[in-house]
């Protein structure tokens, strides 16, 4: 083992590899995967030390019923608690350190507002969906949890309880779910919901129509969600769903 490999880890470092876990399918932690290799090269350790960092998160993830390794130092579990409990900030910052390690500081020039504190808080929500996106659609393996539809451009990260009314739970993982675009209007709408059994449940009005056309969505009825082994939905934030927003 190299001198490099035997230096603690430090925080900063923690955080790239909490960020690089959230954005890798819980089957690919393992030292083949290029974006694992990428980052050890970055960091200066091995593709082995950083993998086994990703599996010793896993192991404390309290969304994985599944464990990985045991051997968690109390600097590890201080920096996942940080920030499993601030998604928001903790999400934003390890972007950034991101950014800055590959060389690509934050540049967004879409955003026509002047540099200061509003331009920030607009590429801070940029930034931040994105993370949630790459997030939801790793931990569904970049399938639609209903279809198994694969195709990314047609894939987005729906949030159970939406993002204009919930800041709390706006970047929690638990909060997502990964749908076909069609699917996820009509989960906003409240035309389909998610029952305790987590299967699908489609509105009657949608249900009972005689209309053709609309068998897209009348046949995902009784259709059972293929859930994550991760950051499996929130039960509670499914039965807001089904109680607020779901047209019944």
């Amino acid at each position: 083992m190299s001198v490099t490999e035997r230096k603690p880890w430090q925080r900063d470092e923690l955080m790239l590899a909490i960020n690089l876990y959230c954005k890798t399918p819980f089957g690919r932690i393992h030292v083949r995967n290029p974006a694992i290799i990428e980052l050890a090269e970055l960091l200066g350790r091995t593709p082995g030390s950083v993998s086994y960092k990703l599996a010793n998160f896993a192991s404390i993830d309290p969304s994985l019923d599944r464990k990985g390794a045991s051997n968690v130092s109390r600097l590890d579990r201080e920096t996942w608690n940080e920030f499993y409990k601030n998604w928001d900030e903790m999400a934003f910052e390890s972007e950034q350190l991101s950014a800055k390690i590959h060389g690509n500081p934050f540049q967004d020039d879409s955003i026509e507002l002047p540099i200061g504190k509003t331009r920030e808080a607009q590429v801070k929500v940029r930034v931040n969906q994105n993370f949630f996106r790459q997030m939801v659609l790793s931990s569904y393996n970049f399938n639609c949890c209903i279809t198994g539809l694969p195709l990314t451009e047609l894939l987005v990260a729906s949030h159970i309880k939406p993002w204009a009314i919930d800041e709390k739970n706006r970047m929690n993982p638990r909060n997502g779910l990964c749908l076909n675009a069609l699917h996820d209007k009509a989960f906003d709408k409240g035309l389909i919901t998610i029952d305790e059994n987590f299967k699908v449940v489609v509105s009657s009005h949608i249900k009972n129509s005689s209309q053709p056309q609309l068998g897209l969505i009348q046949n995902i009825h009784g259709v059972s969600l293929k859930v994550p082994n991760r950051f499996r939905p929130d039960p509670e934030l499914l039965d807001w769903h089904r109680t607020s927003i779901f047209r019944g």
